[in-house]
């Protein structure tokens, strides 16, 4: 790991342990960059990646400060959501109108004559091909979906309707490249990849999309509360 990186992680493990920041103000530059024994270039680097993900806020004249609602996610980064979504780009690769099948009709609440948009494209991160995705939205929701808002960001576009996003249901699953994926993100074939499946929800209850994306450069960093009674249920079962 990187020091910058290390020291990312370290900070976020003291601010996540609730350690006393006075007045949740970090260190000033030079007195991190003599703990941890680096450049102040190093710990600007560091603090960087905290900044992009919303971790901290810096105060001109006054300093860096912890953002407190941020604390309150727990997902705290992926590797693409430490990203600016400028340094973010799509290449569509299908984009089709099409009627819902069964399995789609129950998961958007759809009748039998109502479409759903499907749209593939590939995303690059700092120009460097990431992932694959291909995503489904109901036309109900959203009538004049079009090519320049999938290129763009589809969050963004969600709320210029009047939505209100509410949550994600995220599933991770291992798997490796196939030949097909191999040659779209011009990789090795066979090479470790993450699978996301997203189901992604209104404020009202109601799903808005669901994702498949294949990742290949994929990293997350969580906090997970420890859940007593879950871990007590499978002590037990674990004795039967």
């Amino acid at each position: 790991m990187k020091k910058k990186d290390f020291i990312a992680q370290d900070l976020l493990g003291r601010i996540y342990q609730q350690l006393s920041f006075a007045n949740q103000k970090l260190p000033a530059e030079r007195e991190l960059a003599e703990s941890y024994g680096v450049s102040r270039h190093t710990i600007r680097k560091a603090l960087e990646k905290l900044l992009q993900i919303g971790i901290i806020s810096v105060q001109k004249g006054s300093g860096t400060f912890i953002n407190q609602q941020a604390k309150n996610n727990p997902l705290i980064y992926n590797s693409l959501t430490e990203k600016h979504y400028d340094q973010i780009n799509s290449k569509l690769i299908l984009f089709r109108k099409r009627r819902a099948q069964l399995a789609e009709k129950q998961t958007f609440n759809l009748i039998d004559d109502d479409y759903i948009w499907e749209f593939h494209r590939i995303r690059f991160v700092d120009g460097r091909g990431t992932q694959i995705e291909i995503s489904k939205l109901p036309c109900r929701y959203f009538p004049d979906l079009k090519q320049k808002n999938i290129e763009s960001s589809i969050q963004q576009y969600v709320l210029s309707k009047g939505y209100e996003i509410s949550h994600y249901l995220t599933q991770y699953q291992a798997v490796a490249i196939n030949r097909q994926e191999s040659e779209l993100l011009k990789c090795k074939k066979g090479m470790p990849a993450m699978k996301i499946i997203n189901r992604c929800f209104l404020n009202n209850g109601a799903i808005y999309a669901i994702s498949e994306i294949i990742d290949i450069h994929y990293t997350c960093t969580y906090i997970t509360p420890f859940n007593k009674p879950n871990f007590e249920l499978r002590l037990v079962d674990d004795k039967k």
